[in-house]
């Protein structure tokens, strides 16, 4: 087949490749858009890790189990009584897989709706933006364009002596889809993955223990924010072990032994299932041919400036193939950012006001500095926080724990950091992001007037805690 050349050439269909290749079609640029993922009918299933096998799938489940949590235990608080509950997982995950697959299904339409050529296949960068282009349906050939954005994504980690399986011992894409509860379920890592599948199947009935190598639980996050998150994850049954480094796992007769050691020494103990969720890193494996002039870093991340210009002249590449945090909102606005400044000359992203969640029970999320950081960097700040336990809405909904913490600049009050362990906290720290983009300061929160009775009071009195001037509770 001829070369077909195009103004822009996306890999990668995650968040961030399909965002940037509909922002550039919106610009009326020829975009080609190469995504590798399939689905089990063998259908193009666009979207990334995020959509199909992360944040999406791992989100239905997260719901499901904290409806069966709540009607099993919060419900007769209310005055409503329900007896003989049961979960159908099978239901369950089905209800799961509808949702990616109406949503990839959208993506399709979109892809149409903009007129973006879609290749469902692989993709290989060649010197002078040269795209070998391998559909699963059809002859190989070669694209050019003029701009190349590199957005493969990333792909879990794996450790020594630890085999994933995909039944007995699985990763993030396993967790999704047990068929059935595991009487015993254990979890290599209590980070944002270990606790959300770990919360989902504690939910359901399993004894779940976390096993985690680092001596503190969320060190990215401040201490008193993870340790209100630790004590509410051992109210929930969560079994969470730290210093714990995990050194084989042998599955025997649909078991599996996992061996670790501590500071009591080395320890085994068997269980039903296994989830690896030690973290991900970049997908750059077969992404680039030898003379594409792309350089990796010694991570095997693309090395990009701050625009995410690659070493290869009009070669760009964003999300988790490169530095900063690996987050599908990053991705998005990376890809986007590239597009309208490589179309009209201007693009805009600030890593430092990327908000990060954790979709556990209570939602923990956060924007700029932790307190840790101020310290190190000899940054002097004013600290103010407020409980959702005194929060009227909070009670009503049965949902006080928690609270929010605003780090501001002592000489200026410009708002360095959010923290917000609490119901919705992935929802209220939009609201601190805003802020901080606009260099706001914790006055400006303080003063805006915020309805009652809402969760966002929270924010609001927090704001007012940095000048000890809290409404609702004692500065």
């Amino acid at each position: 087949m001829a070369d077909k050349e195009f103004d822009l050439i996306v890999i990668g269909g995650g968040p961030g490749g399909y965002a940037a290749a509909i922002r550039a079609a919106q610009l009326e640029l020829k975009v080609l858009l190469i995504d590798d993922r399939q689905d089990d009918n063998g259908k193009p299933a666009p979207g990334g890790t995020c959509l199909n096998v992360g944040c999406v799938p791992s989100k239905a489940l997260l719901d499901s189990s904290k409806h069966f949590h709540h009607i099993q235990h919060d419900y007769t608080a209310h005055g409503i009584n329900v007896e003989k509950v049961s979960m159908d997982v099978g239901k369950m995950i089905e209800r799961k897989r509808k949702i990616v697959k109406q949503l990839n299904g959208g993506l399709m339409q979109l892809f149409k709706a903009n007129k973006i050529e879609f290749a469902n296949g692989r993709g290989k960068l060649f010197s002078d933006r040269q795209v070998e282009v391998r559909p699963h349906d059809g002859e190989n050939y070669i694209a050019v364009g003029k701009h190349v954005m590199l957005a493969a994504g990333s792909e879990a980690f794996s450790i020594p002596n630890v085999e994933i399986d995909g039944k007995i011992i699985v990763d993030n894409i396993g967790a999704l889809e047990f068929d059935a509860v595991p009487e015993r379920l254990a979890v290599i890592g209590a980070g944002v993955i270990g606790l959300e599948m770990g919360s989902v199947w504690r939910r359901l009935g399993s004894e779940v223990v976390l096993l985690e190598a680092m001596d503190d639980l969320l060190p990215v996050v401040d201490p008193d924010i993870s340790k209100a998150a630790a004590r509410e994850f051992k109210k929930q049954g969560l079994d969470i072990r730290l210093g714990a480094k995990v050194s084989s796992a042998e599955v025997s007769e649909d078991k599996v032994k996992v061996t670790w050691s501590d500071k009591n020494g080395e320890q085994s103990e068997t269980f039903d299932r296994l989830l690896v969720a030690v973290g991900r890193k970049a997908a750059s494996e077969g992404l680039l041919a030898d003379d594409s002039g792309v350089e990796l870093t010694d991570r095997g991340q693309v090395k990009v400036d701050e625009d995410c210009r690659t070493t290869a002249e009009n070669v760009w590449a964003i999300g988790d193939l490169v530095r900063g945090p690996m987050l599908a909102h990053k991705a998005s606005e990376e890809g986007i950012a590239v597009v309208e400044a490589l179309a009209t000359g201007h693009g805009h992203i600030n890593l430092d006001t990327i908000p990060w969640v954790i979709y556990t029970d209570p939602e923990i999320a956060w924007v700029g500095k932790t307190e840790k950081q101020l310290k190190e960097d000899g940054i002097e700040f004013r600290a103010g926080s407020f409980p959702f336990a005194a929060t009227g809405r909070g009670l009503a909904m049965g949902e006080a724990a928690g609270h929010v913490k605003i780090l501001a600049d002592a000489e200026d009050d410009r708002i360095l950091g959010v923290q917000i362990i609490g119901p919705t906290a992935s929802e209220l720290i939009a609201e601190c992001v805003v802020a901080m983009e606009f260099a706001g300061s914790s006055e400006d929160l303080a003063r805006i007037v915020h309805a009652h009775p809402t969760l966002s009071e929270a924010v609001h009195e927090a704001a007012l805690a940095v000048d000890k001037r809290a409404i609702h509770k004692t500065n």
